[in-house]
């Protein structure tokens, strides 16, 4: 049996997904076959894998930064939000229903911990280590009886957990200790170390308390990493961008030609795979923003309605925002507007949805000559087309079918059949993630935007999305490789958990 490692957190939103990605990369580097594991992940932001199945953007990342291919053994169990209250269960990369919270860890979670572990020893059977990612917190205390992601796992499989924790929030000292403290006899025995992440400033003035911490726990910290910008890759949850006022922007580079590019993208409530843009923002010259207000898509040259799992809400949040009006005002002008899977849902003339929010018909936003109709089956693809001269890859995923009734469509397979999308106008959607990672479509796109935007911009001709994505995961091996005890990491890897870790009272109440 091969080695494994977990990384859990203090806090959902600690960093366990980069450092996951960083000792993949470490590891990868060093000649080791090596993949990444998350048995449950809660996220709106997924990847459908060549077999078809879907599963969390993140653990695609992951395995990227590990150099083999994703697959559902990677992400067994993946949870995407549709409401406060209730989730849609993908199980190995299908979706078998919709539960909520409290039924899913009223008994459905446990009955799954047998094929997470499953997955977790095919995984180890073919790779000489395998790189768990815990989910939230280990200590949450209220749903320990039903884990499978975080202690549960690591206590069925007996492999060692190092804990990180964002020391930038502050606390990191008592939510290392808290941490520990709140798990059982059995659960601590298996928490190895600790991982700081996210320091600024000199290590030595934050040595003493790493002293005082193993005095307290009996247990090193293995790294501290410092803090690094743009190293957020492949996040998550865009609930994240919502929850910080819908402000995040990309800092653009300048630009190659003599005017910027501004793209507002559409905060939409269960905004899903907004990572869609990620490609837009590493553009020199163009800079991105995630926008809830009318007035801040006035000076945008493209407005973005992104994926979303719930397209009647956002549909509603739109006309409520005052949105839906400004993006028809933009369209009745030639301005661009861009709808991704949700997005291009929305721009057509009606959504019959009796699947996802079961509203039945509802009137879209009439700017594209579509219909949309919701399957229960959910579509999940890997489609490769043609647009602007350009080959296109992408990916699907959704429960609605859009009819197209006019205008002209956007990808076309090699015969000239239409395979996917409408264009009207400036007004362009298309139910393919992933297109504009495409470096020739998306600077032919952009050359578009900026004809009918008005702008001085120029697309420069040598940007590389993959390039620069192996560069930032690059960067993730090297956080780990240079800050972190890769020796003591990989004794955990090879040789598990050291025996007689003392025990940190009080325990699991």
């Amino acid at each position: 049996m091969s080695g494994a490692l977990m990384v859990a957190g203090t806090t959902s939103d600690a960093g366990k997904s980069v450092v996951t990605a960083g000792i993949c990369r470490w590891l990868a580097r060093s000649g080791v076959k090596v993949a990444p594991f998350k048995a449950q992940n809660m996220s709106l932001n997924s990847f459908v894998t060549r077999e078809g199945a879907e599963i969390g953007r993140a653990q695609a990342m992951q395995a990227e930064a590990a150099r083999v291919e994703p697959t559902a053994l990677m992400n067994p169990v993946l949870l995407k939000p549709g409401g406060d209250r209730s989730s849609q269960v993908v199980l190995l990369g299908k979706p078998v229903g919709e539960l909520s919270a409290r039924g899913y860890h009223d008994g459905k979670q446990e009955r799954l911990l047998g094929t997470v572990t499953d997955c977790l020893a095919e995984l180890r059977r073919t790779h000489d280590v395998v790189v768990c990612e815990g989910a939230g917190s280990p200590a949450e205390i209220n749903l320990r009886r039903s884990d499978i992601v975080n202690m549960g796992l690591a206590r069925a499989a007996g492999i060692p957990v190092v804990v990180v924790g964002d020391i930038d929030r502050g606390g990191v000292f008592a939510s290392f200790f808290g941490t520990t403290a709140l798990l059982s006899p059995e659960d601590q025995a298996l928490v190895a170390g600790y991982v700081v992440n996210k320091f600024r400033g000199d290590v030595s003035l934050l040595e003493p308390g790493l002293e005082m911490l193993r005095g307290l726990t009996g247990r090193p910290t293995l790294g501290v990493l410092p803090f690094r910008d743009g190293l957020g890759i492949d996040e998550e949850d865009g609930m994240a961008v919502s929850l910080r006022g819908a402000v995040r922007e990309s800092a653009a580079a300048p630009p190659h030609g003599a005017e910027l590019l501004r793209v507002a993208v559409a905060a939409v409530p269960l905004m899903s795979n907004f990572t869609d843009v990620d490609a837009l923002a590493a553009e020199p010259g163009v800079v991105v923003r995630f926008v809830d207000r009318p007035e801040e898509i006035a000076d945008a040259d493209l407005v973005v309605l992104p994926g979303t799992r719930g397209t009647v809400r956002a549909l509603r949040w739109l006309r409520s925002r005052g949105l839906a009006d400004a993006v028809a005002r933009r369209a009745a002008e030639g301005r661009p507007v861009l709808g991704i899977c949700g997005g291009h849902q929305m721009l057509g003339r009606s959504v019959e949805d009796d699947v996802e929010s079961r509203a039945g018909a509802v009137e879209g936003l009439g700017l594209l000559p579509t219909r949309t109709v919701f399957a229960a089956e959910k579509t999940l693809a890997r489609p490769v087309g043609t647009a602007l001269g350009e080959t296109v890859h992408g990916y699907e995923i959704h429960h609605g079918v859009v009819e197209v009734l006019g205008g002209e469509p956007l990808f076309r397979d090699g015969h000239g059949t239409p395979l996917d999308g409408c264009r009207q106008g400036a007004v362009w959607g298309t139910t393919w993630h992933g297109a504009l990672e495409n470096d020739g479509f998306r600077r032919a796109f952009l050359r578009r935007v900026a004809a009918d935007a008005g702008r001085a911009f120029v697309p420069a001709p040598d940007t590389c999305f993959a390039g620069l994505r192996e560069q930032q995961l690059d960067r993730l091996g090297d956080l780990i490789e240079h800050h972190a005890d890769t020796g003591a990491l990989m004794r955990l890897i090879e040789g598990g958990v050291p025996a007689g870790l003392p025990f940190v009272p009080p325990g699991a109440p």
